[in-house]
């Protein structure tokens, strides 16, 4: 401690300086807030994760809103980057809409069956290029960078064509109770049925 003048001491202490420890206290000071900012940020995403994970699985509408809102406006435009070329995580589903008639795009995670295709449902019945699609009948479905004309599309139970989708997919879609599937058949080409 220095006295007010400044001048060091008389009686033979020595004041202390930051190097002895005076700044401790305000190092301290500082890392405080900071911590509880990490602590809370984490805890606040460990909620929002619990809570995502319930939400999916009760199939909570708000939930559902939520994500699928989410998916529209940052998830898509991120996906459609490479959704469809070759190698890409997601394949795209060009459908009409039901009431405006123009086209649109979505990214799906779809796997290639014998005859066609079949895309996970992990919203349920109620997005609305599922909706279109079931309405319009057809759709086109573009992967691995390739188009295909797609019809005859039919809700399915997933555990009926589980075996499609990677180990990984079958392991992780139950967690989520991902329980139905859109199944769709290649149209084939006038020249591949040698018509």
């Amino acid at each position: 401690m220095r006295p007010e003048n400044g001048r060091k001491p008389l009686d033979g202490t020595r004041p202390m300086n930051d190097a002895e420890g005076e700044s401790f206290p305000r190092r301290s000071a500082m890392w405080k807030p900071i911590a509880t900012f990490v602590v809370g940020l984490l805890l606040a995403l460990m909620t929002i994760g619990v809570v995502f994970m319930v939400g999916m699985r009760r199939k909570s509408p708000l939930v559902l809103r939520a994500v699928r809102r989410f998916n529209r406006d940052v998830g898509n435009p991120y996906q459609m980057k490479t959704a469809g070329t070759p190698g890409a995580y997601a394949s795209v589903i060009r459908h009409v809409g039901r009431s405006t008639g123009r086209t649109y795009e979505t990214p799906v995670r779809a796997e290639a069956t014998e005859d066609g295709f079949v895309i996970a449902l992990p919203y349920g019945t109620q997005a609305d290029w599922l909706k279109n699609v079931l309405a319009s009948g057809s759709a086109t479905l573009v992967d691995e960078g390739n188009s295909h004309q797609v019809d005859q599309p039919e809700i399915v139970p997933m555990t009926v064509v589980a075996h499609h989708f990677p180990l990984k997919d079958q392991r992780n879609l139950p967690r989520f109770r991902v329980d139905q599937c859109l199944q769709v058949r290649r149209v084939e080409s006038d020249e591949a049925s040698g018509r």
